[in-house]
């Protein structure tokens, strides 16, 4: 069975991001179970802004998990990523992820790597890219299975990154890895933008998706563009995922109401 979950960002510097609670996890958490989410997502400054022991209370009081936790303060406050040209800021930021990850599998919750994967540009070629991302993914993928959880790697649109946009040129890169421990997230607003066709590609690489960003096709709730759910649902159905599907998705037009939006969305096509 498909789970739900909602997005909790306590990094300042990303005010105006697709998140749909801000800063307060006790108040995120308490609307989130009142409203009926399986689970929150969690996007923190770093690892030690991430309150293992006050989220596990948190969760425990109000019967949530821990889906996910993300990475991509690493990108927003420092600027480092995975493929930058020097080698002191690409072991900056494995070892900000490498954090996370120990922050994260303390509540059996995996991280995420959106934003931090980078991209090439200057004298980086898109091969030598690749061979960064790669040994990356390699040692914290295995650094992440040390810890008892999956890593969660996202292709992004073009414009936000130029490495891997679709899921088909990402599970072949995939295949290339030493470690078996990364898996796919798809989220709908990117693959909107890159995938002829989206049910078709979730039902093609289903076996590869460990998340999913449930969201609508101008980073809008679920429901409140023009994204078409119906073949989406089937294909996650038809492919057996049973794992979380996280409403990153811009607070609109509040968080309250881009937190029901999506749960009413949920109930309808996922659960």
């Amino acid at each position: 069975m498909i789970k739900s979950a909602v997005t909790i960002s306590l990094v300042k510097e990303a005010e105006g991001g697709p998140f749909i609670f801000w800063h307060d996890l006790a108040a995120g958490c308490a609307k989130a179970a009142e409203l009926g989410y399986d689970a929150v997502e969690v996007f923190a400054p770093n690892a030690d802004a991430i309150p293992v022991d006050e989220l596990r209370g948190l969760t425990a009081q109000h019967n949530l998990k821990v889906a996910a936790v993300g990475t991509g303060g690493g990108w927003v406050i420092h600027k480092w990523h995975l493929c930058q040209p020097d080698a002191a800021s690409r072991d900056n930021a494995k070892n900000f992820i490498r954090a996370i990850i120990d922050a994260g599998a303390q509540l059996s919750a995996p991280a995420i790597i959106g934003s931090m994967q980078g991209r090439f540009e200057g004298d980086v070629s898109k091969k030598q890219a690749h061979d960064f991302l790669r040994d990356a993914l390699n040692e914290l993928g295995e650094h992440a299975k040390a810890a008892g959880v999956p890593l969660i790697y996202e292709p992004l649109n073009r414009y936000e990154s130029n490495l891997l946009n679709r899921a088909e040129d990402t599970v072949e890169f995939l295949g290339t890895l030493d470690t078996d421990n990364v898996v796919i997230l798809a989220d709908l607003f990117h693959m909107n933008i890159e995938e002829t066709n989206i049910s078709e590609a979730l039902r093609t690489y289903g076996k590869h998706i460990g998340h999913v960003h449930f969201v609508d096709s101008n980073r809008r709730p679920a429901g409140c563009a023009h994204m078409d759910y119906a073949p989406i649902a089937a294909a996650l159905k038809e492919t057996g995922y049973d794992k979380y599907a996280s409403a990153e998705a811009f607070p609109w037009p509040d968080s309250d109401a881009a937190a029901k939006t999506t749960i009413d969305a949920f109930n309808k096509h996922l659960a």
